[in-house]
């Protein structure tokens, strides 16, 4: 029932230029994404036209070219760089006697090959089943007459009803699932925020090079290669960030042009970590010449899963692919980072960006020296239970030295216990 095909598969790509930019698609992207997919390429039809053909997308004589094509090369399936409409995709399978795939269909195969953990594939799944529900027509043609026969005579559902009746049904059940999944991680992050820790997430296009970064960060195993969504699954780490404390980076799944709507509202719940982060590093390819448009693409996906909002640290990534390009931090008019050139791959630039880091997290720490006599011993377990002591000395009248560092919030409400004494034992 699904658009799935395995790896090996002889493709004929189809790519037509169209002059409004918002229906234009980038043909280098679209080979790597059937590369991604495990597809062989055989050859690439192209074209240009104004608008797309009602009966066939490409226009009549263009899909007579693709058909030669299919024949000449003897390919399996035709993959289209655009989003067809059912009838478009029937239409050209019916003329070119060949399965077509378009690039929505292609983005969700290659989601549904890289899910890992069991929300992955509940996610993938119900984008998938949305996106199949209106193109079921196709496989049912044969058995749309009401069911007969002796005993079955009378009302009742066709085969593409009943098909359509269990779709429905499983993306319920699907959906309770992952409900279930996102009270979970509610859990989570609730803990993290009684906790007080702030999180960070990793955004950017696809393969720009965020798990990289992640694994140098976090000294984590997050798979990465050089191909597109080699990251599905959510994975979070804890790292600490000199005069913070534990900070938890969290690394995401990489965004795309024109990324199919039915896998954004599928992710949503993946994606809270990035709308709820306290920073986003959104990594740069800054070695792609497209890395301009790649922006763009990525801030109309934050908008849209509510997460536009957040405050940004742009991470130029890739640096050793440029020549004469050295580690640096870029700076505002007020003197707070806004840019960090890097390399996640040789490691270049990563003490910047900790540095970076430190300054755009906005956690107001106070520190303080206090001087506690032997008789408020019990004081100094309750700051030990706090986790803030930096160091501990005593001087030769036996009192306890203490350097304490931690959040203003955490350290107002310790005052609240016996404001009056506590105030008395601070020496700076």
């Amino acid at each position: 029932m699904f658009d799935r095909y395995q790896a090996g598969e002889q493709a004929v790509l189809v790519h037509i230029d169209f002059p409004d930019e918002n229906a234009r698609e980038d043909l280098q992207e679209f080979e790597m994404l059937v590369s991604s997919a495990g597809v062989n390429a055989l050859t690439v039809v192209t074209g240009k036209r104004s608008s797309p053909h009602p009966k066939f997308f490409v226009g009549s004589g263009k899909a007579e070219e693709i058909a030669e094509a299919v024949k000449l090369f003897d390919a399996n399936v035709i993959l289209v760089n655009h989003s067809l409409s059912p009838s478009q995709e029937k239409n050209i399978e019916a003329l070119c006697k060949c399965r077509v795939i378009d690039r929505t269909t292609l983005i969700l195969d290659i989601f549904a090959q890289r899910a890992r953990t069991h929300e992955g594939k509940l996610q993938v799944e119900l984008a998938q089943l949305k996106h199949i529900s209106s193109r079921l027509i196709r496989g049912w043609t044969h058995l749309e007459r009401q069911k007969g026969g002796i005993g079955l005579r009378g009302p009742g559902e066709t085969q593409l009803e009943t098909d359509r009746r269990l779709l429905r049904e499983r993306m319920v059940n699907i959906r309770k699932r992952l409900e279930k999944v996102e009270k979970q991680r509610q859990q989570g992050r609730r803990a993290r925020n009684r906790a007080e820790i702030p999180t960070v997430s990793l955004v950017g296009y696809t393969n720009a090079g965020k798990s990289t970064l992640f694994n140098t960060i976090t000294q984590a195993s997050v798979y990465a290669a050089d191909q597109l969504f080699a990251t599905l699954d959510p994975t979070l780490r804890r790292i600490q960030v000199e005069d913070v404390g534990p900070v938890i980076l969290a690394d995401t799944v990489g965004f795309i042009r024109h990324l199919p709507h039915d896998l954004v509202a599928a992710f949503k719940a993946t994606l809270t970590e990035t709308r709820e982060a306290e920073l986003l590093l959104h990594v740069i390819d800054i070695s792609d010449p497209r890395r301009t448009e790649n922006i763009e693409q990525v801030q109309e996906v934050l908008d849209e899963i509510e997460a536009g909002e957040v405050t940004q640290l742009l991470i130029c990534n890739k640096i050793d692919n440029l020549d004469d390009v050295s580690p640096r931090i870029d700076r505002d008019d007020s003197g707070m980072p806004i840019r960090v050139w890097l390399s996640a791959r040789t490691g270049q630039g990563i003490d910047l960006l900790y540095q970076a880091l430190t300054e755009r997290i906005d956690r107001q720490v106070v520190k303080h020296t206090l001087k506690i006599p032997p008789n408020a011993s019990k004081l100094r377990a309750q700051l030990y239970q706090l986790n803030c002591i930096d160091k501990e000395n005593y001087d030769e009248q036996g009192n306890c030295l203490l350097s304490i560092k931690l959040p203003t919030k955490d350290w107002y409400q310790f005052l609240k216990q016996d404001q009056s004494t506590i105030e008395g034992f601070i020496e700076s």
